[in-house]
């Protein structure tokens, strides 16, 4: 897969001052990681809005500075509270020739002939797993097709995901990915609550929460 790459420029502007980039279409980021110091950088705003969203935690983005390129994953990327715009990247820069330790997102594929047969649930338990590899082998996510569910209580562990030869796993094997369980019936709904002493509650919800929160 083609590597994405992003334009950035040292800035010397730090704290609040930022505000003043940001007015101007520039994103205040900064690059950390593998033999450097951290280096302040500005992004153009609209071009990184675009690329940043659509990225993997475990995918790879290189990070061009004044001509200089880092090959680095997105740590943390920092929004505005109500605009959710956003405001502030951490990149991490890697060597490509030392393993890492990076935990991927798992997607979940197809459709389970249990639900469509037996009325079954769908129940993930874990939404991303941790993996062992070079960052050039590095998977953007982990696909789990749920095709193979056809049964009430048939599950999906580590050990089934199939992985590139030089990508590891480092969970436990016997861990349940997903698994598909029966569907409740009200009868055992009504009991459960009734053994939990569950009663209805009313929220009030509203312009009193909204007025605090301003």
């Amino acid at each position: 897969m083609e590597k994405v790459v992003l334009q950035a420029n040292r800035r010397e502007v730090v704290g609040k001052q930022v505000r003043a980039l940001r007015r101007q279409g520039l994103l205040p980021a900064v690059i950390y990681g593998h033999h450097i110091q951290p280096i302040n950088i500005v992004l153009d705003a609209h071009e990184a809005g675009l690329v940043l969203p659509r990225l993997s935690s475990s995918q790879l983005v290189v990070v061009e500075v004044n001509g200089e390129r880092h090959n680095a994953l997105v740590r943390e990327k920092q929004r505005h509270p109500v605009t959710d715009a956003l405001i502030h990247v951490d990149f991490h820069v890697v060597s490509m020739t030392e393993k890492l330790r990076v935990m991927v997102s798992i997607e979940f594929v197809g459709e389970a002939p249990a639900v469509k047969n037996f009325n079954g649930i769908v129940v993930p338990s874990k939404e991303e797993l941790e993996i062992e590899c070079l960052p050039d082998d590095l998977p953007n996510r982990i696909v789990v097709d749920l095709g193979e569910l056809a049964e009430i209580g048939d599950a999906i562990h580590v050990r089934d995901i199939s992985l590139p030869p030089r990508v590891t796993v480092l969970e436990d094997p016997d861990e349940v990915i997903v698994v598909i369980t029966a569907p409740i019936t009200e009868a055992e709904l009504e009991a459960a609550e009734t053994v939990a002493g569950v009663e209805p509650e009313v929220i009030e919800k509203g312009k009193k929460e909204e007025e605090d929160f301003d």
